[in-house]
């Protein structure tokens, strides 16, 4: 099977234990993340061949990053160097009704120097089968929506399925200029995924009857947005996770997944979470997985919203579960039994 390739920046993760405050901490719990790389690294895990396509400095923290991905047998053949500097994300994690927080320091990275000159994508995609990419790669820069678009031009000449994952952020760039990038982008996406937020906020499509603070969610509502996603940009399949937050340690999880005029549902999971963040880039791997390996479009939703909800589980950002206990989830084995 051809492989996967992710395209976005990879960053230095640093966190305080457990569930400290950053005020609190005396010292940093250390990993390595990046939206397209957990991706990646779940699908790894899932005994797929997949590539990053990043830019990092030369230098051994960027050093220590790349064996990061090599641990989990994600490809790192297509990385360039160059530049002064990693980015980095600080994450407090939240409990209860305290939500959990993000500070970035990612500012003239490595990876925002990229533009459309800085890979030969005919090259780095002659033997994929599969392009992922996010909303947060082209945030990063004013350079990098080029960059991105020549990727997607290059996968369109080869025929390559596009995916994106929307993945607003606001403290990257503004709902304005998000909306304008994106809407250059998403003509060249075969399968969008979205969430409430997302959609509303980038494009301007709300779902009827859903409030993300009350935790009130319409699925009659997403399916018509899907709908005029699909409708508007071409795109085959649309794919949201719905989110009900009861509180930061508690939320029920499910998805949803529109293609060929018709939306289909996954079952509910409520989950305890032990980390959240990574939980949408868990589904993007567990959909992509379903789609590259032919299951049907109920079967391939299970399977990707099983994935999530496992990942909720999993500290840091990597999906590190395999087939076999995802299919088992999906088959109603949620009881958490010690296996022995």
């Amino acid at each position: 099977m051809k492989k996967i390739v992710g395209f976005g920046d990879f960053l230095v993760s640093l966190s305080p234990d457990g569930y400290l405050r950053f005020l609190q901490a005396d010292t940093m719990n250390v990993f390595y993340t990046g939206a397209e790389a957990n991706v990646c690294a779940s699908l790894a895990c899932f005994g797929m061949d997949t590539e990053l396509v990043t830019r990092l400095p030369e230098n051994e923290i960027a050093d220590a990053a790349v064996a990061s991905l090599r641990k989990y047998n994600v490809g790192t053949c297509h990385i360039a160097r160059g530049g002064e500097r990693i980015g980095v994300i600080y994450t407090e994690k939240g409990a209860a009704q305290r939500p959990s927080k993000v500070v970035y320091d990612r500012k003239y990275s490595s990876f925002s120097e990229v533009d459309e000159k800085t890979f030969d994508w005919d090259e780095i995609l002659k033997d994929a089968g599969w392009l992922h990419f996010t909303g947060i790669t082209a945030a990063l820069s004013d350079t990098l929506p080029g960059a991105c678009l020549a990727a997607l031009k290059a996968a369109k000449r080869l025929a390559i399925t596009v995916s994106c994952d929307l993945n607003y952020r606001k403290k990257l760039w503004t709902t304005e200029k998000a909306g304008k990038v994106m809407r250059q982008l998403l003509p060249y996406v075969d399968v969008l995924i979205a969430n409430e937020e997302d959609v509303e906020k980038v494009l301007g499509i709300k779902a009827a009857g859903t409030d993300v603070i009350s935790g009130e969610l319409n699925r009659n509502g997403y399916a018509e947005v899907a709908a005029q996603l699909s409708r508007t940009f071409g795109i085959s399949y649309v794919a949201t996770t719905l989110r009900k937050s009861i509180s930061a340690s508690d939320n029920d999880w499910s998805a949803m997944l529109f293609h060929n005029g018709k939306a289909m549902f996954s079952k509910t999971y409520s989950i305890h979470i032990v980390n959240r963040v990574g939980g949408g880039d868990s589904f993007s791997g567990g959909l992509i997985y379903g789609l590259m390996n032919g299951m049907d479009d109920q079967r391939a939703l299970e399977f990707a919203a099983a994935a999530s909800c496992l990942k909720h589980s999993i500290e840091n950002d990597y999906n590190l579960v395999s087939t076999q206990e995802v299919f088992a989830l999906v088959e109603g084995d949620g009881s958490g039994r010690v296996q022995r």
